[in-house]
């Protein structure tokens, strides 16, 4: 069972037992992953302000029209979506609380769903990305401004410098391709060349805007599973300010899009997840916005590539 919500994403249903669920798409909550210190992260908070701040767009499960993509969210397709709620979180036990989300993403995908994930800060798609061990093979696809290629930070395997490092570890991983990056943090030359051997993809901001997405999308393996992991700080602070030290530089919303649909046109979408967004700095709740829109055009895209066609 998970924690219910007081409205789901959108005004979607919620379903907090998750082994009962029946759905195509499951929203769901993951406030905490493995910490550095308890009570640092300041992201833990987000699912509900994002819940809170989807009210915007309760028109679009029921037959609003959008202008993004012209057209209805689903296309005059029955497809099923819920809230699922939080992963319940354990401040004694926070090895049982990420296991406990990796348990029930597993139990979701186990279910024929696809989850969209809440974070969390970036600790949280490690367990996420480990409950498709029995569903891959899997090539992630990361926004971020930072590599995330870390080993260890003071002992701790599996903190928010390391998702890349041990998701590129898991076996039904075949591919990881990192895009956003800009400026500098904690990764050392080491991490850079570790990736790189590795077998991962990257393109910083600067290449996303050069090339163009088009270019990004072809270097990109066609007919996969994908699961893109989302840290907000590689999207342009223009459209995602709500962060902890913005930068200049990521993803447009546009270059967004582009990946988001073009992904769903050469493959299937099976997972995302949102992480790093702290509530405090959102301004008038443009990030909350910027990812509602985000989530729209990304399940109208896999909507109209015929993701969710039952026989």
């Amino acid at each position: 069972m998970t924690i219910a919500p007081q409205c789901g994403y959108m005004g979607a249903g919620v379903v907090t037992d998750v082994k009962a669920l029946e759905a195509d798409i499951a929203f769901l909550g993951v406030p905490y992953g493995i910490p550095y210190a308890m009570g640092q992260s300041r992201s833990f908070g987000a699912p509900a302000y994002l819940r809170e701040k989807s009210s915007r767009f309760r028109h679009a499960l029921s037959g609003g029209y959008n202008f993004d993509f012209g057209g209805e969210l689903l296309d005059g397709k029955d497809v099923r979506i819920v809230d699922c709620g939080d992963v319940p979180g354990d401040p004694l036990d926070v090895r049982g609380t990420v296991e406990r989300a990796t348990e029930i993403v597993a139990t979701i995908l186990a279910r024929g769903a696809v989850p969209i994930v809440f974070g969390g800060d970036d600790a949280v798609p490690i367990p996420v990305v480990r409950a498709y061990e029995e569903f891959g093979p899997l090539v992630v696809i990361q926004i971020d401004q930072h590599l995330d290629f870390k080993d260890e930070v003071n002992g701790v395997r599996e903190g928010y410098s390391s998702p890349m490092r041990r998701i590129s570890e898991m076996e039904w991983v075949t591919q990881v391709v990192q895009m956003g990056q800009g400026g500098i943090g904690s990764a050392l030359t080491s991490d850079y060349e570790e990736a790189l051997a590795a077998g991962h993809l990257i393109f910083t901001d600067w290449d996303v805007h050069e090339v163009g997405m088009e270019t990004v999308l072809a270097a990109i393996p066609e007919g996969a599973d994908y699961f893109i992991t989302v840290d907000y700080d590689g999207l342009d602070p223009s459209i995602a300010p709500a962060v902890s030290h913005p930068e200049p530089g990521g993803l447009t919303f546009a270059e967004a899009v582009a990946l988001l649909r073009g992904l769903a046109a050469k493959g299937r979408i099976v997972g995302m997840d949102w992480v790093e967004f702290v509530p405090d700095h959102d301004l008038h709740a443009l990030g909350a916005h910027t990812t509602g829109r985000l989530i729209l055009n990304t399940i109208n895209a896999m909507v109209r590539a015929g993701q969710f066609e039952r026989a």
